[in-house]
């Protein structure tokens, strides 16, 4: 794409040819393409969206309804080739639909090449101009993009404020802006000797055009967007890993100088911990930039907002930076399973920044189970195969695909133990990095790491509402030696036990209680004294008895989980005795 931008009306006219290659195995006689800017015109999707739901984001509200003429997003396509054909198309809301004069068969490259310009809409959700922080220009769902055709089909969905999905591709982009501005995002920068702006130590022999605009020329591979942002004020601090990956960050010189300087030791932290951990970052460049309107993911890039507290833009940077994996590898269609995106980085964001901070804590997704547990006892879950424009209320989308999509991965590590659950996620990405996996996906993994069958827990904790709520009903001699615990399942969601029995000298012994659809049980648990139970637990029946070698007198303490990763909403019974009930819980 070459871009030519204009700051004084905040227009630019773009050229884009692009290259397409149809690796299904079906010929295509249409094509889509997003237009997301159109999205913030009154009338819009978005605007009637957020007017229409009972809680709408504060954000937005009822903005895009008021916004004037010069104050609208567009995109307009001006001429559209295909293989050097002129070819019919029509703009529907935020999706430009195309027929082909010929189809693209399996296997076949087209080209298509166009003609657009834009006007960037006032910033009122994630792109836009003019930031609450005083940012010049987000410039994210920019540019006329292709949609995403896989074995289920198109994915022209329209752009309602919700999540995205790409087709992965080279990207080479050259904009040309007013010299005063300094752009960070989503690529290498080509020519830093001719910008300079923090890119290069190098001597810089700045090269401006007769319009006084230097031409920015990045070149981004194996990606499925690309994003930047631009303001005058930006400084630019570079950072580098152990295995050369540059950090880049661009945030203004404001109050809040020192928190920009301060957070890029955690963000080198966290980098090299999820390298580790998860599997190793595969750019050479990521950039972290003040912009947008809270925190948004793009390929080599997030835009976020920075005028919080350190705690807030550490766990922002860290939040964002791990949607490389989740949502920049791996690239799911977030809008079909934002769980496996905002849940799988939730999960690996609260387990980097207890590494940062060096908490070391029992548990740190417990604020997920908090969130998830408010939804059940609000009966306001819908189930996670809920696409992402489609909840009902924002509020239950959010804790859904984060919070609930969170747990899903520490239950996970409960079902599997704690070894076979770090091989999955490492194998996961070994496996699926650049090929838009599917929850199947995901969970085949799963099962070949550990050998246990895993549809019983996808179709319950992701297809229902089904809840967990295990209890000890209550414990009795079998005979001198053993004891018999008499266990309950009152919620309609099955799962394995881990059952953690105390004496009175102190000792602790662990039994687990697999599921019998489980066709096994996890060989390595986090406690020690660790035992499968022989027999296992058929879902159908409500009730277990367990006996113990043990004698009742000498029984100190009974708990259901005490690592607090089974997401049981009714944790007052699990234990025996049963504590007693504070004054709140009165």
């Amino acid at each position: 794409m070459d871009i030519d931008f204009n700051d004084q009306n905040h227009q630019y006219k773009g050229k884009q040819t692009l290259v397409y290659t149809n690796n299904s195995p079906d010929e295509l006689n249409k094509v889509f393409f997003h237009l997301y800017f159109n999205a913030f015109q009154p009338g819009s999707v978005m605007d009637v969206r957020s007017l229409t739901i009972v809680d709408p984001d504060r954000r937005v509200g009822d903005r895009i309804s008021k916004l004037k003429p010069n104050e609208i997003g567009y995109q307009k396509i001006n001429s559209l080739t295909f293989n050097g054909k002129e070819t019919s198309f029509k703009v529907v809301g935020t999706i430009l639909e195309v027929t082909l004069p010929s189809s693209i068969k399996p296997g076949e490259s087209a080209r298509f090449e166009m003609d657009f310009e834009a006007q960037v809409p006032i910033q009122i959700r994630r792109s836009g101009r003019n930031s609450a922080e005083g940012i010049d220009y987000s410039m994210t769902q920019w540019y006329p993009k292709m949609c995403e055709y896989d074995y289920e089909g198109w994915h022209a969905n329209p752009y309602v404020g919700r999540e995205f999905h790409g087709v992965w591709g080279d990207f080479d982009v050259t904009i040309h802006l007013d010299k005063k501005y300094t752009i960070g995002g989503t690529g290498v920068l080509q020519n830093p000797t001719e910008i300079g702006k923090g890119y290069t130590s190098e001597k810089v022999t700045e090269k401006v055009n007769k319009q006084g605009k230097l031409s920015w020329h990045f070149v981004a591979k194996n990606v499925h967007d690309f994003a930047w942002a631009a303001d005058p004020d930006y400084k630019h601090d570079i950072q580098t890993l152990s295995n050369g990956t540059r950090l880049h960050f661009f945030y203004q010189t404001d109050t809040l100088i020192e928190n920009w300087e301060n957070c890029q030791e955690y963000a080198v932290k966290a980098f090299e911990y999820v390298n580790k951990k998860y599997g190793e970052y595969p750019y050479s460049e990521y950039s972290i930039i003040q912009g947008g309107d809270g925190g948004m993911e793009y390929p080599m890039a997030t835009l976020i907002t920075a005028h919080g507290s350190f705690g807030g833009l550490v766990s922002v940077i860290i939040h964002e930076g791990l949607h490389s994996w989740y949502q920049g590898m791996m690239a799911t269609n977030e809008s079909k399973y934002p769980w496996m995106d905002e849940g799988f980085t939730s999960y690996a964001q609260h387990d980097a920044m207890d590494h940062v901070y060096g908490k070391n804590a029992l548990n740190p997704h417990l604020g997920a189970h908090r969130n998830y547990h408010f939804l059940v006892l609000k009966n306001e879950q819908e189930p996670l195969t809920t696409h992402a424009d489609h909840y009902k209320k924002n509020r239950t989308y959010g804790i859904s695909v984060y919070s609930k999509g969170e747990v899903f991965l520490d239950q996970l590590e409960y079902i599997l133990g704690n070894k076979d659950f770090e091989k999955t996620m490492i194998e996961y990405y070994n496996q699926w990095k650049f090929k838009h996996p599917n929850p199947n996906d995901f969970k085949r993994v799963a099962e070949q790491v550990s050998g246990l069958e895993l549809d019983w827990y996808l179709e319950q904790f992701i297809g229902t509402t089904n809840y967990i709520d295990y209890g000890i009903d209550s414990i009795t001699v079998c005979d001198k030696k053993t004891t018999r615990l008499h266990l309950q399942r009152f919620g309609d969601m099955p799962m394995p036990l881990d059952i953690v029995v105390t004496t009175l000298d102190g000792k602790a012994k662990t039994y687990n209680i697999p599921l019998a659809i489980m066709r096994g049980a996890k060989t390595t648990s986090k406690y020690e004294n660790y035992v499968v139970v022989s027999e296992d637990w058929p879902w159908t029946n409500p009730t277990f008895n367990l006996c113990i070698d043990l004698p009742i007198e000498e029984i100190a303490r009974v708990e259901i989980d005490p690592s607090l990763r089974l997401s049981d909403v009714n944790r007052q019974n699990n234990i025996y005795p049963e504590p007693e009930k504070s004054e709140e819980e009165k």
